[in-house]
């Protein structure tokens, strides 16, 4: 069985996950960690129920979802799994921390690049990635359909979709993303955004404005 434990992080609100099993298997998702207190808190919720974080996986690389990327890679010496098409955006992250007045100093580690249609795996449970471009040039959903849930990132939100406004972002694209890749999943698909509240499938399919 598969747990999740989510953290509202960071001056944007981000929702960073840790998703481990019953054998304390962990995947660290956006770590967005950036006061100190955010930073014990997630250490400590790991320690304290003795996880073991396996890899470490980005949805996309906007400021927000990486301010904390250097320490779970130091701390943890594990890969990060992201998108090749974000990896700028990753290399961007410190000219874009600059736009917000602080400074973010350029991620060093090692990392691995998913495709759509890869399938990654925590002990038994599997994770079926979703390409799903609009927000980001290299925005990717994170799907388990035996639990019945996806991580979307940015992408789709309780009542809402992914900003359009940013660099490499497009508005067509994020539609057609969403309809195409995560529409079609269950209704009953439990949807953990990169922000907010969760939501379903079947709900945002039925009420959300944008998608109409």
């Amino acid at each position: 069985m598969l747990h999740i434990k989510t953290f509202a992080f960071n001056p944007f609100s981000e929702n960073t996950y840790i998703i481990y099993n019953d054998d304390k298997e962990a995947f660290i998702i956006d770590p967005g960690n950036f006061q100190i207190h955010e930073t014990q808190q997630i250490e400590s919720f790991l320690d304290d129920n003795q996880l073991k974080v396996k890899n470490i996986l980005l949805t996309h690389a906007h400021i927000d979802h990486v301010l904390g990327l250097q320490w779970a890679y130091d701390k943890y010496d594990v890969p990060v799994l992201l998108h090749l098409n974000d990896k700028e955006l990753l290399d961007r992250a410190p000219m874009s921390a600059m736009q917000f007045g602080f400074a973010f100093t350029p991620f060093v580690g090692n990392l691995e690049f998913l495709n759509d249609g890869d399938v990654i795996k925590l002990g038994d449970e599997e994770f079926k990635i979703l390409f799903v471009p609009g927000h980001s040039p290299g925005s990717i959903a994170f799907y388990n359909e035996k639990e019945a849930f996806v991580i979307s990132g940015d992408v789709l939100f309780y009542g809402s979709i992914g900003r359009t406004d940013l660099y490499k972002a497009s508005y067509e694209q994020l539609i057609e993303s969403i309809k195409t890749k995560l529409l079609v999943l269950n209704p009953d698909t439990k949807v953990y955004s990169g922000h907010g509240d969760p939501t379903t499938i079947g709900f945002e399919k039925d009420f959300n404005p944008f998608l109409k």
